[in-house]
C-alpha cells in the first residue's frame, strides 16, 4: 500500500497516478511494493526528524527509513515542500519535476541505489532522470487553500 500523508499545505492531486507510477518505479527495479508511506511536510518539521533520529543538523530534502525485506520495498519517506521549491529555483527545474525527482529518490534508495559518492551519485541521477520520464502528467498538484 502507497499512502500520502500532508503536514503543509500542499497535496498531490491525483494520488492514483502518483500510485501507479510509484509502483512502475519498483517494477522497473524488478521489486515488489510492500507498504511506502510519503510525508509531506516543511523544513521545520523534516529538520525536527532529521535532528532526532539521525542526528544531523543540516537541511534536507528527503529523509527516508528503508523497512524493506528482500525485494518487498516499505518504508517512510518524509519530504520537505519548502527546500523542494527552493531547490527547484536552485537548479533551474520546475517544482513539480524537483518533487519527483527526490520521491522517486526515496524510493530508489529503497531498491538499494546509495548516492554517497561521486560515482554513486552520478547513477542515482541516471535512475531518477529514468523514473522521472515515466511519470507523463504536468499540474498533478496543487496548493491546499487555507
Amino acid at each position: 500500500m502507497i499512502e500520502f500523508l500532508y503536514r503543509t499545505d500542499f497535496e498531490l492531486t491525483d494520488k492514483t497516478r502518483f500510485v501507479s507510477w510509484i509502483k512502475e518505479i519498483i517494477k522497473s527495479e524488478q521489486k515488489k511494493c510492500g507498504d511506502i508511506t510519503y510525508t509531506f511536510c516543511d523544513d521545520q518539521a523534516l529538520d525536527e526528524i532529521n535532528q532526532k533520529f539521525l542526528n544531523h543538523k543540516d537541511l534536507t530534502d528527503i529523509i527516508s527509513f528503508d523497512d524493506s525485506i528482500a525485494d518487498i520495498i516499505s518504508g517512510e519517506i518524509f519530504i520537505s515542500i519548502d527546500r523542494i521549491k527552493e531547490n527547484a529555483n536552485i537548479f533551474g527545474v520546475s517544482f513539480e519535476e524537483e518533487l519527483l525527482r527526490v520521491m522517486s529518490h526515496g524510493i530508489l534508495h529503497f531498491c538499494g541505489y546509495t548516492d554517497g559518492d561521486e560515482e554513486e551519485k552520478v547513477i542515482m541521477r541516471r535512475k531518477e532522470d529514468e523514473k522521472i520520464k515515466m511519470f507523463h502528467v504536468e499540474h498533478s498538484f496543487k496548493n491546499k487553500k487555507k
